[in-house]
């Protein structure tokens, strides 16, 4: 299963790098490790249950968080890329097609629920898609194929 968060005009930014989605989380940890603080609670280890890990392999491209409670939370998968829209054919005078000039690439955020991600992870993963989409100004396509518009549309 997985969710994008797709940078389209009037997002904060064109695309992001994977060194600032881990930045954005850890502005999210930060925020609630202060919102834990406020309350007198460890709500930290509540609203952020991983340990963000990186493969070798999969260095600049994704990274994966791993639950610290296997009961309640296994991984949920990161990563960015891009994408180049097809062309779209139109016809012409005369039944002639023609090629639409290229649109431009499209960048974004997949975050993406393995087999064995449990329904806390699916919790966890919906809201931290909120708060990058809310972040970057994005449109967000959850997991089960709804859209919400984070990007100020006229």
């Amino acid at each position: 299963m997985n969710a994008f968060i797709k940078f389209v005009e009037g997002s904060t930014t064109k695309q992001a790098t994977l060194e600032e989605v881990k930045e954005k989380l850890n502005h999210y940890i930060e925020m609630t490790k202060k919102t834990g603080e406020q309350l007198d609670w460890t709500y930290n280890n509540s609203a952020f249950p991983y340990t963000v890990h990186e493969k070798p392999e999969a260095k600049g491209q994704w990274f994966y968080l791993k639950g610290n409670d296997p009961k309640l939370y296994c991984c949920i998968l990161i990563g960015v890329g891009s994408k180049v829209p097809a062309v779209v054919q139109h016809a012409g005078e005369e039944g002639e097609t023609s090629a639409a000039s290229a649109p431009p690439e499209e960048h974004y955020i997949q975050v993406t629920l393995t087999d064995e991600s449990t329904h806390g992870d699916k919790g966890k993963a919906n809201e931290f898609c909120k708060y990058l989409a809310k972040e970057y100004k994005a449109e967000l396509h959850l997991f089960n194929g709804r859209v919400i518009y984070y990007n100020p549309r006229k």
